[in-house]
């Protein structure tokens, strides 16, 4: 099956690093025109020069913070001036931030709630009118597998993903007549710069630190980027055209639900 997105472009944030990076190269080797937001902007001129060499279509890096309402309307805004319209975007910003309930502030509560759902709910409702007014729009709201399944010691980050979960099926439905397609994906362990400052925080080494966590995945191994980045592409395309309102494991069978 050949997949292009020839025509589209696209926002990802969180798009300089791991799986943001892993999609927007994805996207724009597929024919997309790409823009990108993060925070660094060492990173993110990296990136953007990367993407750009196996990319058919025009590449933007925006710098600044999604969790900022300020920052993203400027980084939307450039995005517009840049490609003239905007057909997909991919909420993928956020770090996993865990910890014992009772350890958790309010002011990582709030943290935690800007970078992850108030990001993507004020991302989305910027390109919500343009999709819909020309009745083709693709969302993808990355989350992760405690989305479905919280563990212990999980929060704020389960809690904060189970919310973005919930705001992909009032989306979904809200979207449907309008042709606006949105779906979410939910990351297990997928290889990222996350897993190499765990590694450094144990003091072990990175090899070993992947083959303790892969005994709990049934593939026996960690994901990579790329592999997010296929199903994440299948998504935006026209290939996927009768899917939407569905949350996907991306995780080698390790949630204990489906």
């Amino acid at each position: 099956m050949e997949i292009t997105l020839s025509g589209r472009a696209a926002i990802i944030t969180g798009g300089s690093k791991g799986i943001g990076f892993a999609i927007a190269s994805r996207f724009a080797g597929s024919g997309a025109d790409v823009a990108i937001i993060a925070r660094g902007r060492e990173a993110l001129d990296q990136a953007t020069k990367t993407i750009a060499t196996t990319a058919t279509g025009r590449v933007v890096g925006l710098q600044g913070d999604v969790a900022n309402a300020a920052d993203l309307e400027r980084a939307y805004a450039a995005a517009m001036q840049a490609f003239g319209k905007v057909d997909i975007i991919v909420n993928n910003a956020g770090t996993s931030r865990t910890g014992a309930f009772e350890d958790i502030t309010d002011q990582i509560w709030r943290e935690d709630f800007d970078l992850k759902l108030f990001a993507a709910i004020r991302l989305t409702r910027l390109v919500w009118p343009q999709m819909k007014e020309r009745r083709w729009g693709r969302v993808i709201n990355v989350l992760n597998i405690g989305a479905k399944a919280a563990r212990p010691r999980s929060a704020p980050t389960s809690i904060t993903r189970a919310a973005g979960m919930a705001l992909t099926k009032v989306l979904a439905g809200e979207g449907a007549p309008h042709n606006v397609l949105v779906n979410a994906l939910l990351v297990g362990f997928i290889e990222a710069d996350q897993h190499v400052r765990a590694a450094q925080r144990l003091g072990v080494e990175l090899a070993e630190y992947m083959r303790e966590r892969s005994k709990d995945i049934p593939l026996g191994r960690f994901g990579r980027a790329e592999e997010f980045a296929n199903l994440a592409c299948f998504l935006a395309s026209d290939a996927a055209s009768y899917i939407t309102g569905t949350a996907i494991n991306v995780d080698g069978g390790r949630s204990p639900v489906v």
